[in-house]
């Protein structure tokens, strides 16, 4: 599961799953606060666009990115799921790595607990071993 925030990998083993979670440290983009509707005209011109704020927040995703193929890289097969842009972006860095191959599957899912997240990649993984058994 991965959104711009965070990551949880599941690794399946015969012993179980084993769950790494990896914190992106994005700060999101500055704005107007979720759900409060401006009350002054002209808001966007009172956050300037800045393209050096916008190349950190690339920095920082490129180096969130590099750390989850880190524990991708062993996989055998790689579920990606999640609600938003991540997933795809993250798919295209699987492909650089040359480990496309290993993509079981990519999913939209809505926000999960961890245990619903591991819950989901067990099953996934219990039901592709037992149709290749």
């Amino acid at each position: 599961m991965i959104d711009h925030r965070k990551a949880v990998i599941v690794t399946v083993t015969d012993k179980g799953a084993d769950i790494k979670e990896i914190i992106s440290h994005v700060e999101k983009q500055p704005g107007r606060f979720d759900g409060v509707r401006s009350t002054t005209p002209y808001e966007a011109q009172l956050v300037p666009a800045d393209d050096s704020q916008e190349r950190g927040l690339t920095g920082h995703l490129d180096t969130y990115y590099d750390e989850v193929i880190s524990y991708l890289r062993d996989a055998e097969a790689i579920l990606i799921f999640g609600p938003g842009e991540a997933k795809g972006e993250l798919v295209k860095r699987v492909e650089r790595a040359k480990l496309s191959g290993r993509i079981a599957g990519v999913e939209i899912a809505d926000k999960m607990t961890v245990p619903q997240i591991a819950a989901k990649v067990r099953k996934c993984f219990q039901t592709e071993m037992a149709g290749s058994a």
